[in-house]
């Protein structure tokens, strides 16, 4: 499993890896009854402390994303891929709803960024690597 930590980008790094596991779970690059690795050999890959490792498995237990394995692991709970597309469809609107204020704040119209999205999403459309793509590639 690939995880891109970014220490300087605003977001606590437990909740960066809660994220990623969360989309993908969605994606289908997790699926249910797949093992993650250990928080040990997280926390070595990653190069990040063992108790922040352990926390992002703790919340994605308490959110029903992962289920623990008696003397196995930890692994993505049956069902758990709904609940993550939702997940993720909801962090993407409340980014974007953010962003949009921020636009119209600065008095850019509707139309005005309508634009800008679409030249956007036109620039990025195949530029961006996902969570699936990027598994694949290593």
């Amino acid at each position: 499993m690939f995880f891109s930590i970014e220490p300087n980008n605003g977001v606590a790094i437990y909740e960066q890896i809660v994220r990623q596991v969360k989309f993908a779970i969605a994606e289908g690059t997790l699926r249910p009854g797949q093992l993650l690795p250990s928080v040990r050999t997280l926390s070595q890959q990653l190069a990040v402390n063992p108790n922040t490792i352990n926390r992002a498995f703790q919340q994605l237990q308490a959110d029903g994303a992962l289920e623990s394995l008696r003397g196995r692991g930890l692994a993505v709970r049956a069902g758990a891929t709904q609940p993550c597309i939702e997940a993720r469809r909801n962090l993407v609107a409340e980014r974007l709803r953010g962003a949009l204020a921020e636009a119209l704040h600065a008095g850019l119209t509707a139309e005005a960024i309508r634009v800008i999205l679409d030249r956007e999403l036109e620039r990025l459309d195949g530029t961006i690597s996902t969570v699936a793509s990027t598994a694949h590639e290593n």
